[in-house]
């Protein structure tokens, strides 16, 4: 019982430590982005249709659901958001239904 416990840890470990979520940190210094992002509110203009979790676990790499951390340290992208169209390197329009969450373009 004892060792099927540890091997459970240790599987668990390593799915943590492989799966890599959409944590995003909104940076307000352009140089310091990953990705400058502009927010469309038309969904057939948009790269990436973005899903806003309120929670950290729900967010899948590339699958247009997100989670917004306030630490920088924590997030897997730091994004700039862009008042033009043409200086993004992504546009995203938010969806308030997760299962409509989807990255068109990459």
């Amino acid at each position: 019982m004892k060792l099927l416990k540890i091997g459970f840890f240790i599987v668990a470990f390593l799915l943590v430590a492989v799966a890599k979520s959409q944590v995003i940190y909104i940076t307000t210094v352009k140089e310091n982005a990953d990705k400058k992002i502009f927010i469309t509110d038309n969904p057939a203009d948009a790269d990436v249709i973005v899903f806003k979790s309120e929670w950290k676990s729900d967010a899948q790499k590339d699958s247009g659901i997100w989670f917004f951390t306030d630490w920088k340290n924590e997030a897997d992208m730091q994004v700039y958001v862009t008042e033009w169209r043409s200086e993004a390197d992504i546009v995203i329009c938010y969806t308030p239904h997760k299962e409509e969450a989807v990255w068109r373009k990459r």
